[in-house]
């Protein structure tokens, strides 16, 4: 969270950008029922008291995972917005940097160059090695058009790549949170056996957010997820209050959500007790984390993502001192995580990104500090780089917009789907697809998912155009390609009907059971041959109108094919 109590008196801009500095903080509730909890978890993955295994993965999901190469993603947050200019330094530009912050620039006695154009403070030595070992990149000007300097709105948009997104609207599923639902378009009642992704704090971002569910392990902080880890504990939602009323039940519910599920915990105190650390880290939060991360990594979780965060980037005043701890911390953990991974040749297989929900101002403000800025770099971490350098244009210093920020040179959704597609190895159209129709530019980071092959598979929210292909006499199946064009969702002609909506673009037997939120099957709504075309089933005279209000999942399956979401009833 930032400092609301900074002293701005001599800043240009006082009154009007840290009045509603403040008021953000004051009036921001949106998704914040969940801080209650202290801790959540995978959607529904823990349904009531019920424990619900994983299934085996669609062909779809199998092909993913044999893509993936077994490749990590960790997702580092530097939540306040973090410097550019006190992170990667113009050495080329140095004077134009040094004029515009005349009390808080970095002298160049204290800049340790790595090419003759840029430089890191000397307190971010500690990656030094990590340049030297083709480890360490940096992307100059991170940032999009018409930027906004909120941190909420700023946190959402680099979270839903929905760049009209306002603090009143925008997309409510994040970038991750789009690729996982693809993955796993059965997860409410078939999970994967592991984890999709584990998040420590920042409990209302929208990264692994899908339209059904969070996708996302989550953690309020490093102390839960270590006492997970050590003990494989978690809430006893059995002791949950109950009453007359449905607050007991909701609470069940709710914690359930939250939790995830027991087996999940296991797991995770499992692979907790098979790796090791053999490095020895720092005693601070973000060490912590790290370290816990190479633990779960080394002791083969399972996990392809994870993110983790770091605070205190809000630097309005006394920036030096707080940039200077902030980064130190980092490059020490950094450096010793890549270390720890080295001992298993893991190394190579764990790419680290910072992202940050926007930079700062080019000239200090009259608190030894900056204010809300543009662009940023982003800095990756890896053996998987395959080599060191400064990558993309940095922006020019001397010709800043009207409020001295950096205009952006590279557009941060490039660098998501260049990590999709080339680290995370998902097929190029899928790409798009998560970034909510971007074009794929890819950006060189040194590493390519060249020679994998992926299922010719037609991705659209459009009725696909299809040929005339019923089952075979013989009762074989439809080409599972042609299932993963399946559409389906619930809509309420009234209040009181809920219907799914189904579209088949082959004639086939469709199975639909209904879950209720304990995750025991009600009944079945749908289970019969069904023709190409659409159709609206109509859930509460398919069951005899013997539901009782609430939430509830139904799944369809088609073959081998299974797809779940979830339906209110009223």
């Amino acid at each position: 969270m930032c400092d609301t109590h900074h002293n701005h008196n001599t800043s240009p801009h006082k009154g009007l950008e840290h009045d509603g500095h403040d008021l953000e903080h004051k009036t921001w509730s949106r998704r914040s029922f969940i801080q209650a909890l202290g801790i959540a978890g995978s959607g529904s993955m823990f349904l009531g008291s019920n424990m619900l295994s994983a299934s085996a993965p669609s062909p779809f999901t199998s092909a993913i995972a044999d893509a993936e190469t077994d490749n990590i993603l960790i997702l580092i947050r530097l939540s306040g917005g973090n410097d550019g200019l006190s992170t990667v330094i113009p050495i080329q530009q140095y004077d134009t940097y040094a004029n515009a912050r005349p009390n808080i620039y970095i002298p160049e006695s204290k800049v340790l160059k790595l090419t003759d154009d840029f430089g890191i403070p000397t307190y971010m030595n500690a990656v030094e090695p990590m340049w030297g070992d083709g480890q360490f990149k940096a992307v100059h000007g991170v940032g999009y058009e018409n930027q906004s300097l909120s941190h909420f709105t700023g946190s959402d948009i680099y979270a839903n790549t929905d760049l009209t997104t306002t603090g009143f609207t925008g997309l409510n599923t994040g970038w991750m949170g789009r690729h996982f639902e693809q993955c796993y378009p059965d997860y409410l009642i078939n999970p994967p056996e592991a984890p999709a992704a584990i998040q420590i704090g920042n409990l209302s971002n929208l990264v692994f957010q899908g339209e059904e569910t969070n996708y996302a392990f989550v953690t309020n902080n490093i102390d839960q997820l270590e006492e997970i880890a050590e003990t494989g504990f978690f809430y006893d939602i059995e002791n949950a209050p109950f009453g007359d009323c449905m607050y007991g039940d909701q609470l069940r519910f709710l914690r359930g959500v939250a939790n995830t599920t027991y087996e999940y915990a296991g797991k995770i105190h499992d692979a907790y007790e098979r790796g090791q650390n053999q490095v020895e880290y720092q005693d601070n939060g973000f060490a912590r984390q790290l370290a816990l991360l190479a633990r779960l990594i080394k002791g083969n979780l399972g996990t392809k993502v994870y993110m983790i965060s770091m605070g205190g980037f809000d630097t309005h005043g006394n920036q030096p001192l707080a940039h200077e701890r902030l980064m130190t911390n980092l490059s020490i953990a950094v450096n010793n995580f890549y270390e720890d991974l080295a001992f298993t040749e893991q190394d190579d297989k764990v790419l680290s990104m910072t992202f940050s929900e926007f930079g700062r101002r080019i000239f200090e403000n009259g608190s030894n500090g900056t204010d809300h800025g543009k662009a940023a770099p982003t800095l990756f971490f890896g053996s998987g780089l395959n080599g060191s350098a400064f990558v993309g244009d940095h922006p020019a210093l001397d010709s800043p917009n009207s409020r001295g920020n950096l205009e952006y040179t590279m557009d941060f959704r490039d660098l998501y789907a260049t990590v999709l597609a080339e680290w995370l190895c998902v097929p190029i159209p899928l790409v798009e697809q998560h970034l909510l129709d971007h074009p794929y530019a890819p950006v060189d980071l040194g590493f390519n998912c060249s020679g994998v092959d992926f299922p010719d598979i037609v991705y659209s929210d459009d009725p696909p155009t299809l040929p005339d292909t019923p089952p075979s006499p013989d009762g074989s199946d439809p080409d599972p390609d042609v299932l993963n064009t399946i559409v389906h969702r619930p809509y309420y002609p009234t209040e009181r009907t809920p219907h799914i909506y189904l579209e088949m673009p082959v004639a086939a037997h469709v199975d639909i059971q209904l879950y209720n939120i304990l995750g025991q099957n009600v009944g079945t709504v749908f289970n019969e041959m069904m023709l190409e075309g659409s159709a609206e089933i109509n859930i509460r005279e398919r069951m005899r109108d013997s539901l009782a209000t609430g939430k509830y999942i139904y799944r369809i399956q088609v073959a081998d094919q299974k797809m779940s979401k979830s339906v209110m009833i009223m």
